[in-house]
């Protein structure tokens, strides 16, 4: 055995063959932003590349946030060089806003050089603490189980590129203790103490609490938890898209009497769909509640506009979507 292997390699080699996350002699592009979980991935797949033969290669992405945002690239960039390794590279061309719009960026980056580059796979170090912070984030913002379940193993990027995150299953704690082990060198990004961002607050304050006075595991337990919503999630979805072909096949109209006997959950998880094809914003949770209430609601019963200028009304056995310059002569009978 390699003397350089480590329980970390046994682990991420068993979870990517357990879960098939990662094929034989594929092209991978690993996402290093230079601390420590990225520089974490990045080091346990180049030593397994000798196992699984692997085409790997490193982008990193500058947001210019930070006035050293061009050092931390050439850092990754060297540290590409050191590993020989292909190195690619995105700067914004306008700095982001928020941590919102910067993720999307990142994102979209990561998939127009995968795109470009002839990468099917972008893989990221996010790990199990990355997915305790995510549920604690999106339980206070008051998401449901979807939001609860965020960072899945894997998830489409764009058509033909997959984002991958093999690290689910290992926390900061063991990539920091890893980085220590092998003498990596870690880029300290100054933003990450930053309280006035509020991942940064559940990371450092939060997280660091629960830990010392509830549960020293808690990363772990909270990341299992995303992990048995994730299955939960899918599993809905599949029989609220189901209930939603029976009810409404044309996808203009709701059969009430299908929707009546279905559970709540799927009745909410079945409008959603409906709202996602038909709004040109992702629907809120008041505009599924008041889809939800016609279900039952007495004939002529309607909702006020939603985002898309049209209305849902209840005809009888059917609810109909119309146009708000529609008049009640207009309307369709069911």
């Amino acid at each position: 055995m390699n003397s350089s292997w480590t329980p970390l390699h046994a682990c991420l080699h068993q979870t990517l063959k357990a879960r098939q996350l990662l094929k034989q002699s594929q092209p991978i592009l690993v996402a290093v932003s230079g601390g420590q979980d990225s520089l974490c991935l990045a080091k346990l797949l180049l030593d397994l590349q000798p196992k699984w033969q692997w085409q790997l290669a490193i982008v990193h992405c500058d947001h210019r946030w930070r006035a050293d945002s061009s050092a931390n690239a050439a850092f990754v960039q060297h540290l590409a060089q050191t590993w020989k390794l292909p190195y690619f590279q995105q700067t914004a061309d306008e700095i982001p806003p928020t941590e919102a719009t910067a993720r999307e960026w990142r994102y979209a980056a990561l998939a127009t050089i995968a795109q470009q580059q002839g990468y099917d796979q972008v893989v990221t170090g996010h790990t199990a603490s990355d997915r305790a912070e995510t549920l604690l984030y999106n339980l206070i913002r008051g998401s449901g189980a979807d939001g609860l379940q965020a960072l899945t193993w894997q998830r489409p990027l764009v058509p033909g590129v997959t984002l991958v995150r093999p690290l689910l299953e290992i926390t900061r704690q063991q990539t920091g203790e890893f980085c220590q082990e092998q003498q990596l060198p870690v880029w300290e990004d100054s933003t990450n103490q930053d309280l006035s961002h509020a991942r940064n607050r559940i990371r450092l304050d939060v997280l660091t609490y629960l830990r010392t006075h509830l549960n020293p595991q808690v990363d772990r337990t909270l990341a299992r938890t995303a992990e048995l919503l994730q299955a939960d999630v899918e599993f809905l979805e599949q029989e609220a898209a189901q209930l939603l072909q029976q009810a409404s096949p044309d996808r203009v109209s709701l059969d009430r009497r299908v929707l009546q006997v279905a559970p709540i959950a799927l009745q909410r998880r079945a409008m959603r769909q409906l709202l996602q094809a038909l709004l040109p914003v992702p629907p809120e949770f008041e505009h599924i509640e008041k889809l939800v209430a016609l279900i039952k609601a007495p004939n002529r019963s309607q909702t006020d506009p939603f985002p898309s200028g049209t209305i849902a009304q209840v005809q009888g056995d059917w609810i109909h979507f119309l146009s708000t310059t529609t008049t009640d002569q207009d309307a369709p009978t069911g």
